[in-house]
Parts: structure tokens; C-alpha cells; sequence
């Protein structure tokens, strides 16, 4: 978003919490953009930087201390980009583990305090729970002096109107995908029409849908590997998947998080239960390395047990035209149409049964798979990062607009000065 917003002709500057996690590919910046981070300059030393810009607006993707959220809503007026369940819900994961995992529905309050224990909703800390609480009832309540809520599914739109925000402050737009476009550079560069494939995707879709000769199939993983991103669902399920094939299984994590050691144990023991059954984990991957397993990929497996705000890498897999199965939680159904670009499987509850029953639909028939793979890529093309700033251009000035006519000041030019902060 950073460059695209600069080719729109925009001053920005960036203004983050945390430099971390060290191991992460660092989000690149234009040269004329300065940037600040508050665990190395402290807290009035950045707040001070961000002051003598005099920024017009602030982009805001949440930070992990509300107040020091609030001190910076006094330098200029924001608009927020909910990104998950931010401030509403204790732990952030919107899901009782207990005694089946289940989506939550509640509305975050108080009585969410005493259904953490029972539903097993976070950790077994009391003095977490609370901490928790406190940070999240802070972050509800400092979202409501924000200009507008953007929000990159309906299924996140809908939280915030269940939690008291008016429809004419929440803005869902379309995600940015990059159309498999490096943002590598950040000179001048041609981006693809939105939606449209790079060549190696072309590439690709025409691999998919032509007649298979490959001696086996590729199943990818992709994210944060933790218990509710249901891992261990798709490795339970990979021996009923091998079973019922006629070809091998490749199988690929790509990711970390804690749940990661217990999922490389399982895959032990599961490629010794089934035969033609091959599982790696390669842990993160940035741009061209995501791009090129995309390349390599038959079916992308989403084995979310939590309600996604939206599940990115959908898409973003299916601008290579890969098809997916997942469980219908949360913004999946937002992107994922079961039949046309890849298979839900059972969720009420979700096991590892109907997971690989889906996966064995997607597989089973090359003609079926073939079409899936079209699916995916006329899916892809409602989306895309043209489309993305348009809209987030279009939030700009009317929360601008908002302040002009309460302070006589203008409304969006081309060289507004916008500060992200994360």
C-alpha cells in the first residue's frame, strides 16, 4: 500500500510501535520517507517526530499499547484499518475451543469474562485475562474517535455495526492484492490490470488445466500455525486423502507459531500410517519465494477452525489459479464459493474427516479440478490493489472532508500528507 499510495502522488511517512520480529523481511519505504519507531527513539521522541511533520491524516493498523494509540489521534485525525477482532473480543480469537470448537457471536463486554474459563477462549492466567480485557475495552472504545473503520471483508464490517458503529463511518473494500507484482521497487513501474494474472501465473493456469501427467499432487499450507488454524486437522486428514487418490501426496507447511514443533510430530507419525505421503515445512516465505510455491501448488488447504476476518492467502493462491477447501468460517465465504473455485468442507464441527472428504472433491476428477482452477482465477479478478486505493482514497477525503467542515480546513489534495502507523 506504502508505494501506491506514494505513485497517487502523496506525501507519507511511517510510524510504528515494535522493529519486530527481527527474522521478518522489514517493509521497504520510498527514499523521501522518514520513519520512526518508538522502541528506539522512546515514546516522547517519537511522538515529538511525528508532531513536527504535521501529518494531514493517520493510517492506523493498531497498536499494542491503546494510549499510546490515543496520544497520536491528537496529532491529527485517523482512519482505522481493522485488520481482525480488534477490541472485540478478550483474546482476539473470537472462538470457543470448549467443549467443541465454535466461532463466538457474543458482543464483547463484561459477561465475555465469564465465559473465558468455561469455553476455554485464552490461556488459564486470571491476571492475563484481565490485562486483556482492560487492553481491549480500551481499543473499542478509542476506535469510536477514529473519522472511519476500513475493513477488508463484511464479515469484520458486521462486528463493528454489532458493536454500536454506524454503517456510514465503516468502509469494506477490496483487498490489495498484488496481481503477483514484486514490490521490490519503488521507482516508476506498470502495474498489471487489477485482477489480472503476472505471466508465470498464465504460466501456470495453463499447466492446471490441461491433462495432468505429474506423478502426484501438491497441497499447500500457508500461515500462522497455531492450534485454531487447524493444522492438525489436515495432517489427521492426509491418510484418508492418500487412500483415496490415485497419485502420491506432496504436502507443504509454509509458516510458523507455536503450534509448529507439535505439527512436524504429527507429520511423523502420520507418513508412517499412509504410503506415497510426502510433508515439509519450510517456514515463512516473502515475495518471490510465496509466488514460486504458489506456482508449484495443486490445492490450497485452509484448515481455520477460527472465523478469519477474511483468509488472504484464498486469493492471493488463486491469482495462480489454485483452487482451495476450507471450513465456511468467518470472511471465507466472502471469497471461496464451494463448487466453483474449490469445496467447503463440513463444519458443524469441523474434523479431519470432512476436511479430507473436501480435498478428495477438488482432486478426485481432473475435469473438476481443471474447472476449479478457472474458478480461482475469474475470483481473483475482483480484487486488486488499483481497486484497493481507490477506495482507501476515497475514505481519505471524506474523513478529511469531516474536518473541514468542522474546522473550515480543505479536504484531500494531491499532496496530503498521510503517516501509517503500526
Amino acid at each position: 500500500m506504502i508505494p501506491e499510495l506514494r505513485r497517487a502522488g502523496h506525501n507519507l511517512a511511517f510510524w510504528s510501535e515494535l522493529d519486530q520480529p527481527a527474522d521478518r523481511e522489514r517493509i521497504p519505504l520510498p527514499p523521501e520517507a522518514p520513519a520512526w519507531c518508538v522502541s528506539e527513539l522512546g515514546v516522547q521522541g517519537s511522538l515529538t517526530a511525528l508532531r513536527d511533520w504535521h501529518p494531514d491524516l493517520i493510517y492506523a493498523h493498531g497498536l499494542l499499547d491503546a494510549k499510546l494509540e490515543a496520544q497520536t489521534l491528537a496529532v491529527a485525525p485517523g482512519v482505522f484499518c481493522a485488520h481482525a477482532y480488534y477490541g472485540t473480543c478478550i483474546s482476539g480469537g473470537k472462538t470457543f475451543k470448549f467443549p467443541v470448537v465454535t466461532p463466538c457471536n457474543r458482543r464483547f463486554g463484561w459477561q465475555c469474562l465469564i465465559h473465558y474459563y468455561p469455553h476455554r477462549c485464552g490461556d488459564w492466567s486470571p491476571a492475563n485475562m484481565l490485562k486483556e480485557y482492560r487492553r481491549q475495552s480500551e481499543r473499542l472504545k478509542l476506535l469510536r474517535h477514529y473519522r472511519a473503520i476500513v475493513t477488508l471483508s463484511d464479515h469484520i464490517a458486521s462486528e463493528y455495526r454489532k458493536h454500536g458503529f454506524p454503517s456510514d463511518c465503516i468502509y469494506t473494500l477490496a483487498p490489495p492484492l498484488s496481481n503477483g507484482i514484486s514490490h521490490e521497487a519503488y521507482g516508476i513501474r506498470e502495474l498489471a490490470p487489477a485482477g489480472a494474472p503476472s505471466e508465470k501465473c498464465a504460466v501456470n493456469y495453463g499447466s492446471l488445466t490441461a491433462d495432468r501427467s505429474q506423478p502426484y499432487w501438491r497441497l499447500l499450507f500457508l500461515g500462522r500455525m497455531d492450534y485454531l488454524k487447524g493444522g492438525h486437522l489436515f495432517l489427521a486428514a492426509l491418510p484418508r486423502v492418500a487412500a483415496s487418490l490415485d497419485r502420491p501426496l506432496r504436502v507443504t507447511f509454509a509458516g510458523d507459531g507455536p503450534a509448529r514443533r507439535d505439527w512436524e510430530g504429527q507429520a511423523m507419525r502420520v507418513k508412517d500410517q499412509a504410503q506415497g505421503l510426502d510433508i515439509e515445512f519450510l517456514g515463512w516465505l516473502e515475495g518471490r519465494q510465496r509466488e514460486a510455491l504458489f506456482a508449484k501448488c495443486d490445492l490450497l488447504v485452509m484448515p481455520s477452525q477460527w472465523p478469519e476476518p477474511f483468509g488472504l492467502s484464498g486469493p492471493e493462491a488463486s491469482q495462480h489459479g489454485v483452487p482451495a477447501v476450507a471450513f465456511a468460517v468467518g470472511g471465507i465465504p466472502e471469497w471461496l464459493s464451494d463448487g466453483a473455485n474449490g469445496y467447503f468442507a463440513p463444519g458443524n464441527p469441523p474434523t479431519s474427516a470432512g476436511l479430507a472428504e473436501a480435498i478428495v472433491r477438488a482432486l478426485r476428477d481432473p475435469e473438476t479440478h481443471a474447472r476449479l482452477c478457472r474458478g480461482a482465477l475469474a475470483m481473483s479478478r475482483r480484487f486488486g490493489i488499483e481497486k484497493h486505493v481507490v477506495g482507501l482514497l476515497d475514505v481519505f477525503e471524506k474523513a478529511l472532508a469531516l474536518r473541514a467542515s468542522s474546522t473550515s480546513e480543505r479536504a484531500l489534495n494531491k499532496a496530503e500528507a498521510f503517516i501509517v502507523i503500526e
